[in-house]
């Protein structure tokens, strides 16, 4: 029994509900034919920026589904003025598994020169699951979908950079002090020459 204690009251809530909801217009989203808005820093795929690649392989070794795979070679590179060649990793294959992968983005954040970004981009589907292994020119096209990072808030705290930067303008504007020699009581004090 009902807590109102008429009989069927609680269908009659149901369907006035119902008959709301029915007179309301849809919000569906036409999905193939009008593209949905994302928000913003969505994870889609994987994009690659092959100059910025260095082989440090830091990528493949903390993945977790181990579905990064990389090969690279060595090269010598002629260094005017030094005893002799260096040698660089050259990048021969980047491919990444997009079946396997469960796009944590630990990838992303491991790489310490910004080779690999999030692309919002998730229309990729495959109807061969093999297909679905991307290489590195692949990858690379997917550069053109990497939104630009987000404007710095100036209400946060500054970069690091901001930080260094500001450090050597104010250490090259401010008057060049003498040494410093100890006082009897421990402190230091400085000699303007």
């Amino acid at each position: 029994m009902s807590d109102s204690g008429v009989p069927g009251s609680g269908l009659a809530k149901g369907l006035a509900v119902t008959l709301k909801t029915m007179t309301r217009r849809s919000t569906t989203q036409q999905y193939p034919d009008v593209a949905p808005e994302l928000p913003p820093r969505s994870r889609g795929v994987i994009a690659l920026l092959a100059e910025n690649c260095t082989v440090c392989m830091l990528c493949a070794r903390e993945c977790p589904d181990w579905c990064i795979y990389i090969d690279s070679h060595k090269e010598e590179v002629a260094v005017p003025g030094a005893a002799r060649p260096r040698q660089r990793n050259v990048l021969d294959r980047f491919d990444i598994d997009f079946s396997l992968c469960m796009y944590c983005g630990i990838c992303v954040e491991v790489c310490p020169f910004d080779a690999l970004y999030w692309s919002p981009e998730f229309e990729y589907a495959e109807y061969d699951i093999r297909d679905l292994l991307h290489d590195k020119d692949h990858l690379g096209q997917w550069m053109a979908t990497v939104p630009p990072p987000p404007a710095h808030d100036p209400n946060g705290e500054p970069s690091k950079e901001e930080t260094t930067a500001a450090r050597k303008a104010a250490a090259g504007s401010a008057p060049a002090a003498g040494p410093t020699r100890a006082r009897p009581d421990g402190g230091t004090e400085g000699t303007r020459q």
